[in-house]
């Protein structure tokens, strides 16, 4: 588990993180989401103790990251941006070391069997010099899983890998949540949508957004989206549309579909669907336009965030 509570990180008169507070609990896999710059690196550091906070109150695994930082890294597992790797190594040598250096027990046995986890098992023996990306990517997750922490802390875990890789990387994420505490940073949003039990989205050092991707679709849009396709011309449909009881708005779009939102608590699909049926339409689709993560993260991180969030 996580609990943030009012951190702040400044970097001489700059302040990086600005009283950003947050929990992360055992069997949730948390995605941190923000442009460049916004404070995710720095956050996930000072989690993991590379860095000490300027204020606040940082417990992970129930322990104070500042006052108890040995055994915070005890139980925390960390795949920086960058692996530190050493290509002169095979992965079973390389795990091995790093098993040595936390002082676990059946080093040899924990190693193989975290290959195993990260599907590198079949390269145990192959130099670590001679791996793909998407390969340094797992033997990277593989030494943040070693110990078999309760916390796994991944900053843009899938970053410059091919689509089967980062499938491959979320996978063993999925698997891994099930029973830890995960938090990650991505930019890739779809990949957040998918996995992510909540997402946090940082702007500037603020934390602008927290809720499950489908809660924040919610109380930005705050009515429900429907797209309605019907053969053949649809502008006589779209007026009659708009005098349906509960519909908010209608919108023609090029592609002769028609879009209409009604208020929550008030589905107007049924009479929409019977209006376009006896007015002779034949329905070739009614489905919901909900907004995606990526349009959240850009409607959050836009200038007027602080002002979206508060009418959220």
């Amino acid at each position: 588990m996580i609990q943030v509570s009012g951190l702040i990180k400044d970097y001489g008169a700059r302040r990086a993180l600005n009283s950003i507070s947050f929990n992360a609990n055992q069997g949730e896999i948390v995605g941190f989401l923000g442009p460049n710059g916004a404070g995710k690196t720095t956050t996930m550091r000072i989690l993991t103790g590379y860095m000490p906070p300027t204020d606040g109150t940082i417990i992970v695994a129930g322990h104070n990251v500042v006052e108890e930082s040995l055994e915070v890294r005890k139980r925390v597992g960390y795949l920086p941006e960058t692996v530190p790797l050493y290509n002169e190594m095979t992965a079973f040598e390389y795990l091995k070391f790093m098993g040595q250096l936390r002082r676990l027990p059946n080093v040899e046995e924990r190693a193989l069997e975290t290959l195993d986890t990260v599907n590198l098992d079949a390269r145990a023996h192959s130099y670590i010099g001679t791996f793909s990306k998407g390969m340094r990517q797992r033997i990277g997750l593989a030494q943040a899983l070693l110990h078999r922490p309760e916390v796994l802390i991944l900053d843009e875990p899938t970053i410059g890998l091919d689509p089967n890789q980062v499938a491959e990387i979320r996978e063993v994420i999925r698997e891994i949540g099930k029973d830890r505490t995960v938090l990650f940073s991505t930019h890739i949003l779809s990949e957040a949508q998918q996995i992510c039990d909540r997402v946090l989205i940082i702007n500037k050092g603020k934390i602008v957004a927290e809720d499950t991707p489908e809660n924040l679709q919610s109380k930005l849009v705050g009515a429900q989206q429907v797209i309605l396709r019907v053969r053949g011309d649809s502008d006589d449909l779209a007026e009659k549309i708009k005098k349906i009881k509960g519909v908010k708005r209608v919108e023609k779009k090029e592609d002769n579909s028609i879009e209409f939102e009604f208020s929550v608590g008030q589905d107007a699909r049924p009479l929409v669907a019977k209006t376009a049926v006896q007015g002779g339409y034949d329905l070739l689709e009614m489905r919901t336009a909900s907004m995606s993560l990526e349009e959240i993260f850009l409607e959050l991180t836009r200038e007027s965030a602080s002002s979206v969030k508060k009418s959220s």
